[in-house]
């Protein structure tokens, strides 16, 4: 006979083999639970070691009202934030638990932690990522070992002051990067980069911004603590700001290569050709469109492909510069405008690009996992220019498109400038040296890789070739 018990017991074992948990991979787990276990037992030592004042626990409550009005204030701003959140979401957490560190026994540090990503995940958070209680837990312990960074940084520095602060910002900040990277890096290996691991520019910035506005709030937390309710109009602005940034990101960029999307990308267009106008000057225009694209989407997947598409808007992106107006058109194709450029320069540009992404190597994986190496991928351009090819965007993009379709039927991998283009006649580029072929696929043509001026791109041709692409 099963007791009460016994079914009690074997109903929460079951649970627990229930939660989403498991379904990560196992050293993300193991590093998790690893984490959870010694910011545990440093808080339980901490408590048997360090005493609690009175003063201490009254900072505590000042400290933790201070969180649950700014969680309030900013809620609609950090779900938002957290739905549009496509990497490591940065929370202002580390103004509350820097001076919780600095001012406060470590155990009350580590009891704020909890108490604010509760709060988060009851308010903010619930229903945005259901099942995931797990990444909320461990969150909230990669922040209070930043804490315990930080005060073991303040130890280390002895006298109290400025010097204290910024060592204890400087050890939380370590300790949050290690962390935070470990965890990226353990959950998905295949797809971590450095960049998404470390954080971008952006993302390390604003941290260190929320670390100075902790250290801020230190100081006036010693000196006058009723001035503290300050600090949350400024975390509003700033996460509203952050916000902002990412609403047009998600409007302007194409989210598979960074460029910008094809109607900000025919905007700025716009502006450039009143530009022009106004000051009688010219620009070059270059479509390009990547050789036999849908092989690799129909023989590795389209994971592979968007690889491809990453590795080649970053040499398009390299190979121009900061001032051009790089976009994403659609599907394999790519449009670069680069102002006060001549036809001439814009053609030796186009040949740049052209060359790199032939020598591009890419190391991806197909839908079932398995590595793989693209290589000796190739790209027809075509190369207009305003006001010689027309006299507004449509005309010199049209210009442009036509000069790739007879590149490709020319033998695609080649620059051709448009009908009006002043380089006549064809210089030939020498071919890319013989490399390894780890992709199969169709033979693209390298022994001929100059650049040509062509007659009109009839629309024939242009018919014939839209299947051949």
């Amino acid at each position: 006979m099963v007791t009460s018990g016994e079914r009690s017991g074997r109903d929460l074992i079951a649970a627990v083999r229930g939660w989403t948990l498991w379904t990560r991979p196992g050293p993300w787990v193991a590093v998790t639970l690893s984490s959870m276990a010694v910011a545990v037992a440093l808080s339980v030592t901490s408590a048997f070691l360090v005493p609690v004042t009175m003063a201490e626990l009254g900072l505590f409550g000042l400290l933790a009202g201070l969180a649950v009005a700014q969680t309030e204030v900013t809620r609609r701003i950090e779900r938002q934030r957290r739905m549009l959140s496509h990497g490591p979401h940065i929370t202002v957490t580390s103004v509350w638990l820097l001076p919780a560190a600095l001012l406060m026994p470590p155990q009350l540090m580590a009891a704020l932690g909890v108490v604010i990503y509760l709060y988060l995940a009851f308010r903010s958070w619930n229903g945005i990522q259901p099942g995931e209680g797990h990444r909320v837990a461990a969150n909230a312990t990669t922040m209070i070992l930043s804490g315990f960074g930080a005060s073991l940084a303040a130890f280390c520095v002895g006298e109290q002051g400025v010097s204290t602060i910024v060592a204890a910002a400087f050890g939380y900040f370590l300790v949050n990067t290690a962390l935070t990277g470990l965890g990226l890096y353990l959950a998905a290996p295949k797809s971590a980069t450095p960049s998404l691991c470390l954080g971008s520019m952006d993302d390390n910035v604003l941290e260190a911004a929320i670390l100075c506005v902790g250290g801020l709030l230190t100081m006036v937390l010693t000196e006058q603590p009723v001035l503290s309710a300050l600090v949350i109009l400024p975390l509003y602005v700033l996460q509203r700001s952050v916000l902002i940034k990412r609403l047009e990101e998600l409007a302007t960029t194409d989210q598979k290569t960074q460029l910008l999307n094809a109607t900000t990308w025919q905007e700025g267009a716009q502006r450039e050709v009143s530009r022009a106008e106004r000051e009688q000057g010219t620009f070059g225009a270059l479509m390009i469109d990547l050789d036999h694209f849908k092989h690799i989407n129909d023989t590795y997947g389209h994971l592979a492909g968007d690889d491809v598409l990453k590795a080649v808007a970053a040499v398009v992106r390299q190979e121009t510069r900061a001032h051009d107006l790089v976009g994403r058109f659609g599907g394999e194709e790519f449009v670069a405008l680069l102002p006060a450029t001549s036809k001439e320069d814009a053609v030796v540009t186009a040949d740049r690009i052209r060359q790199r992404i032939s020598e591009l190597v890419i190391q991806t994986h197909t839908n079932e996992g398995e590595a793989v190496s693209i290589e000796r991928r190739t790209a027809s351009i075509g190369v207009a220019a305003f006001p010689f090819d027309g006299s507004n965007i449509e005309d010199v993009m049209a210009a442009a498109d036509a000069a790739v379709y007879v590149a490709k039927d020319s033998g695609r991998n080649r620059v051709v400038g448009s009908p009006a283009s002043p380089h006549a006649g064809t210089a030939t580029m020498p071919a890319p040296a013989a490399a390894k072929v780890t992709v199969p696929g169709p033979a693209t043509p390298l022994a001929s890789t100059g650049f040509n001026s062509t007659g009109s791109g009839s629309a024939a041709a242009r018919s014939a070739l839209v299947g051949a692409a």
